[in-house]
């Protein structure tokens, strides 16, 4: 597949270092499962403020993918071919802006269920299908009492579409925060914000899809060739496609371990989303360790099957399937008797753009009694992560290398041990 004639030589360089040096996606494939097809449909939600690089971002998402054998399909954004219709939106009375968002959410599904249906029909290699936004980006449009009119009327879910539709979603920044000088509305002839509105915007979407299980936000810290090496290299690390060599600036998972969760009244009005979690280990093969994730809010629940593959260049390869309800309690059958289940209170938060999770272990057993933990993707590896939060969030230190608070090791039943001699860790 030709690169595009868009991309820059370092982009190039990016594309070259995917195409050669990537671990084959094939070898990436858990054993057969109930549920688990052989070949990969993969939904990615690409969203962010006005002029924030989605388009840039998808070409050279598409050329890397495609260049690996996989085949991508582009989903096109909804609301600019409404609005290219001769739409003004800020002339639209309320009742017309419900009934057009209403109408413009129906449109979107539709056509973003024709690229899936065609996507699963596609037996012969792997598919990424990436959509320019997704269903969420509508609720950042109008008030959330109509946002929840329209859930009602239409029998829609809001967990199913936010949490269960998509794999992953990828939030780019506006240009309005961070990079000023660089905000135009000259390349979208259905764009007219201003840098205020534009930045104003970007929180509300970041916020409408904040809850999401596997949401990265890319901002503004590096050139906009960085910017879109680095949305490259987060969506292979959801996919479970490793580069050899790095690939743009990398992210950097780190756990802390807080002195207690914070209360109802400290939370205040930051936005947060509580989800009931439950984790069980099952057999895997080798080196490999599989675990089952129930995940759920409001009484609507997902399931997520991940296989942990042995660290390639001192990477972290994991491969994430959904599952249906009926799949997960077949292979919970296979859960180890050396390890508990474990059950959460998962607490999702968007702070002034930094995306963090915090988890208050349910267990009573001695390993879990009591334990709070918080995760949060930063760029900086030693960066104060106390400056970065919430003042009311009170962090203990950090353990993102401690292996004492590894989930594998909190979950062993005390007394018990696995019949295999090795020991698996996880981060």
């Amino acid at each position: 597949m030709p690169l595009s004639s868009k991309n820059t030589k370092s982009e190039m360089n990016i594309l070259n270092s995917l195409a050669n040096d990537h671990i084959d996606s094939h070898d990436l494939h858990p054993p057969p499962s109930p549920g688990i097809s052989k070949h990969r449909v993969f939904k990615l939600v690409l969203t962010g403020g006005p002029c924030s690089g989605k388009s840039s971002g998808q070409i050279l998402l598409s050329d890397a993918f495609e260049n690996m054998g996989w085949r991508v399909y582009r989903v096109p954004e909804t609301a600019t071919i409404l609005l290219n219709g001769g739409v003004v939106w800020s002339e639209l009375s309320e009742e017309q802006a419900y009934n057009f968002q209403m109408n413009l959410l129906r449109t979107m599904l539709t056509i973003e269920n024709t690229f899936f249906q065609l996507a699963a029909l596609n037996t012969e290699q792997n598919t990424l299908v990436i959509c320019d936004r997704g269903a969420m980006d509508c609720s950042a449009y109008i008030a959330r009492p109509l946002w929840l009119k329209m859930l009602a009327e239409n029998g829609w879910n809001e967990v199913e579409l936010r949490d269960q539709r998509y794999d992953a979603v990828v939030h780019l920044v506006t240009a309005a925060i961070g990079a000023e000088k660089f905000y135009t509305t000259e390349n979208n002839a259905a764009r007219s914000e201003g840098v205020e509105l534009a930045a104003e915007l970007d929180g509300k979407v970041a916020t409408a899809w904040s809850g999401h299980p596997y949401m990265d936000i890319v901002d503004n810290s590096t050139d906009f060739s960085g910017k879109k090496a680095r949305v490259v290299e987060q969506v292979c690390k959801r996919v479970g496609v490793v580069a050899k060599r790095a690939v743009g600036s990398r992210n950097y998972k780190r756990k802390f371990l807080l002195k207690r969760a914070p209360t109802v009244d400290e939370w205040g009005d930051v936005m947060h989303h509580d989800f009931e979690v439950e984790h069980d280990y099952i057999y895997a093969p080798g080196d490999q360790q599989a675990r089952l994730r129930r995940r759920g809010q409001h009484g609507v629940f997902s399931y997520m099957y991940t296989l942990r593959l042995p660290k390639v260049d001192d990477q972290v390869v994991e491969v994430k399937r959904a599952l249906t309800g009926r799949d997960y309690i077949a292979l919970r059958s296979q859960k180890y008797d050396s390890h508990f289940t474990v059950k959460k209170q998962r607490l999702c938060a968007l702070w002034d753009r930094l995306y963090f999770h915090i988890d208050i272990f349910l267990n009573q057993e001695p390993a879990c009694k009591g334990l709070v933990l918080l995760e949060a993707y930063l760029r900086d590896k030693d960066a104060n992560v106390s400056e970065l939060l919430p003042p009311f969030i009170e962090i203990d230190r950090e353990v993102t290398k401690d292996p004492a608070f590894s989930m594998w090791n909190l979950s062993k039943v005390p007394g018990k041990e696995k019949s295999e001699s090795k020991e698996k860790s996880e981060s």
